[in-house]
C-alpha cells in the first residue's frame, strides 16, 4: 500500500530552504535605512552584521544590531547579502557570479531609477503609456522650452541630487510661470552642482505606486498598491519632503499591476533582478501615466509593508534572492505608517540637528514598543536616542480591516511616543475614501 505524501503549509517549506541556505545576513546600507528590517531578522533568530555607507549616518543602529565597518570582509562570512539602494548593481551582479545569494539590483534595475530618460524609454518600449518629457542639463534651455511650449510642468533633479526631495517642484501654473521662477533660483542657488533635471507635462489625478518582489524568474503575489503622502503638512500642503507616511494594502488581482509592472516581467528575468521594485504613476480616468521607478526598497514603505507580512521576513529574502519564493503570506485589510521628525527635517542643517535633536531620547510612555519601528536611532543604556543627521526619529505603524481600524491602530500607538520637538502628519490614510471611489469607477481596483 503506497500512502499518500501529507501536505505542509508552503511557508513550513520555505523556513526549511531557509534553514538550508544559513541563517547569516549581512546587510549593506546607504543611509542605515535598513535598520528596522535588520533588526526584525536578528529578532526571527538570525546572525546579522550591518554595514553603513555614508559617514555621517554610521552611528545609527548602533547597540541595535552588530556593525561592519568594512563589508566586503564579511563577504564569505554571509550566506544571503542585502543591498537597500541603487548604486550597487554592478557589485550585486558580481557577487551573484561569484555564487553568493544577493538580494539587490542590476546595473539595469539601478539604471531605470537613476536616469529618468532612461526609465521613460523603458516604459514606452514595453508599450506603456508615458507623460511627455525632456532632460536638460541647463536652465537657460529649459527656460527657453518652457516660453516656446507653455504648459504646466513638473520640475525633477535627476541622478544623485533627486534624492533632495526638497528640489522637486510641482507647478500650477498652466503657462509654467512658476517653474520658470524656480528655474531662475536654483540657477542662482546651485548652479552647476545641480546637474542634469527633467521637466515633465503635469496631469491631474491620483497618486498611487505599484510594488512588488521580483525573483529572478516571475513576480511574488500578492503585490503592493501604496499611496505616499509626500508633502510636510497635512492636506498636501508645504515643503516636499520625500515621504511623510503611507498607506497601501496587498492584492493578488491589480488592473494596475497588469498595465505597469507586470510587462517588465521578462526583461527583469533576463537581467537577473531579485529584489523589490515598484513604479509610481499618476491615475485618472483616461489612463494610467507612470512616473517614475524605485528599484529597490522604498522608505517607508518597506517597513509598512512588513507590518502586513504574516511570514518571516529574513525567509522572505532568502527566498527572493534564491529564487524559491513565489507568494507572501498577508494579512487581510489596510496597513498605515506615519514618520515621527525632528528639526532640520526636511532640510539639511548639522547646525540645527546638533542643537534640536542630537541624541534626543525617544521615550515610551507604556512599555509598548509594537509597530513602532526605529529609523535614525542608536541604543544606549536601553534607551533610544536620535542621531545620524536628517531628523527622522521613528517610523509608527497600523493594521486593520479598514482603513480608518488602521488609522486608529496608527495613531493610538503614536499617543505612546513621545519625541521632544517631533512633528508628525494627522491624515494620513485620509485620502483613501474619495482616491478608491475614483478607483472603482475607472476600473483600476
Amino acid at each position: 500500500m503506497i500512502e499518500k505524501e501529507s501536505k505542509e503549509d508552503p511557508s513550513a517549506k520555505r523556513r526549511k530552504k531557509s534553514a538550508q541556505i544559513g541563517n547569516k545576513m549581512l546587510f549593506v546600507s546607504r543611509w542605515g535605512e535598513i535598520l528596522d528590517i535588520a533588526l526584525a531578522v536578528k529578532n526571527e533568530g538570525y546572525q546579522v552584521k550591518m554595514f553603513i555607507e555614508d559617514r555621517a549616518s554610521r552611528e545609527i543602529g548602533n547597540g541595535f544590531v552588530a556593525k561592519a565597518t568594512d563589508w566586503r570582509k564579511h563577504v564569505e562570512w554571509a550566506d544571503c547579502i542585502v543591498f537597500d539602494y541603487t548604486g550597487y548593481g554592478k557589485i550585486c551582479d558580481e557577487l551573484r557570479a561569484a555564487g553568493k545569494l544577493v538580494f539587490g539590483g542590476t546595473p539595469y534595475t539601478d539604471r531605470l531609477e537613476l536616469d529618468r530618460n532612461f526609465g521613460q524609454s523603458e516604459l514606452r518600449r514595453h508599450k506603456i503609456k508615458t507623460l511627455a518629457s525632456k532632460d536638460f542639463d541647463s536652465f537657460s534651455e529649459a527656460i527657453a522650452h518652457i516660453q516656446a511650449h507653455p504648459n504646466a510642468y513638473v520640475l525633477k533633479p535627476s541622478g544623485e541630487t533627486q534624492e533632495l526631495k526638497q528640489l522637486l517642484f510641482v507647478g500650477n501654473d498652466d503657462r509654467g510661470l512658476d517653474v520658470i521662477r524656480m528655474l531662475y533660483a536654483y540657477e542662482k542657488s546651485w548652479g552647476d552642482r545641480f546637474g542634469t533635471f527633467q521637466l515633465q507635462h503635469k496631469v491631474k489625478g491620483i497618486e498611487v505606486a505599484i510594488g512588488a518582489y521580483f525573483n529572478g524568474t516571475r513576480f511574488l503575489t500578492p503585490v503592493n498598491i501604496t499611496f505616499e503622502h509626500k508633502k510636510l503638512f497635512p492636506k498636501e500642503l508645504g515643503v516636499s519632503t520625500g515621504e511623510m507616511g503611507t498607506s497601501m494594502f496587498w492584492t493578488t488581482d491589480s488592473p494596475l499591476f497588469q498595465k505597469t509592472l507586470k510587462p517588465f516581467e521578462r526583461t527583469l528575468a533576463e537581467q537577473g533582478f531579485r529584489g523589490h521594485i515598484d513604479v509610481n504613476c499618476i491615475v485618472n480616468g483616461v489612463g494610467i501615466y507612470p512616473l517614475e521607478f524605485t528599484s529597490r526598497f522604498g522608505y517607508p514603505q518597506v517597513f509598512i509593508q512588513r507590518s502586513g507580512i504574516l511570514e518571516p521576513f529574513g525567509g522572505m529574502l532568502q527566498g527572493v534572492a534564491a529564487g524559491t519564493q513565489n507568494q507572501i503570506q498577508v494579512k487581510k485589510g489596510f496597513q498605515v505608517g506615519a514618520y515621527i521628525v525632528v528639526p532640520p527635517f526636511p532640510y539639511d542643517d548639522k547646525k540645527t540637528f546638533e542643537l534640536f535633536s542630537k541624541d534626543a531620547v525617544v521615550v515610551f510612555k507604556k512599555d509598548q514598543m509594537d509597530g513602532v519601528h526605529p529609523m535614525h536611532v542608536k541604543k544606549v543604556n536601553d534607551q533610544w536616542l536620535i542621531t545620524g543627521n536628517t531628523g527622522i526619529a521613528v517610523l509608527v505603524t497600523g493594521s486593520g480591516i479598514t482603513m480608518r481600524d488602521a488609522q486608529r491602530s496608527m495613531y493610538n500607538r503614536i499617543q505612546n511616543v513621545i519625541v521632544n520637538n517631533g512633528y508628525y502628519r494627522t491624515d494620513i490614510g485620509d485620502r483613501w475614501l474619495e482616491d478608491s471611489d475614483k478607483l472603482w469607477s475607472w476600473g483600476l481596483l
